[in-house]
């Protein structure tokens, strides 16, 4: 096995784990703001960062903010450490090198796209695009390299 093989693998893995933390921050954010005024905080939010609340995108956030329920915020949580903890699982085993964590990534990744793809056409964005095309090129090269090393090259 060269080494760019195992450094590109590496390189997922660290993709993989930088979704992960992201997730995890977004969970605990939301575990955060229930039994909080959420409007008034992304209010304070706005405020702090500087935006313009008249801006189109910003003003949406802020409307949507306004409409969510401590079960809303509670399950935005929950569904993101679930989602990290796939993230974490699929980063480990492919930073360690693992097939099995090839298979993983394959499989999990392939699941999700059909999602992304519905978001894109909701609500399309660069970056939702760039994940997506991101996540097809990791499916695309663990899939060329699984069919390469064939069943037992790598460890389990």
């Amino acid at each position: 096995m060269k080494s760019t093989d195992n450094m590109l693998v590496r390189f997922i893995a660290v993709f993989k784990l930088f979704k992960a933390a992201l997730l995890i921050a977004v969970g605990l954010g939301a575990l955060h703001l229930i039994h909080k005024d959420v409007a008034g905080v992304m209010d304070h939010v706005v405020k702090r960062l500087g935006l313009d609340p008249g801006n189109r995108y910003v003003d949406r956030a802020l409307q949507k903010s306004g409409t969510l329920t401590p079960q809303k915020i509670r399950s935005l949580g929950i569904v993101s450490f679930i989602y990290a903890g796939l993230f974490l699982t699929e980063g480990i085993g492919l930073w360690m090198v693992k097939r099995w964590a090839e298979w993983f990534s394959v499989i999990i990744t392939t699941s999700l796209v059909p999602v992304e793809v519905y978001e894109i056409y909701r609500h399309p964005s660069a970056i939702k695009s760039l994940v997506l095309v991101l996540n097809i090129a990791v499916v695309g090269y663990l899939l060329y390299r699984i069919r390469r090393e064939g069943t037992g090259a790598t460890g389990s």
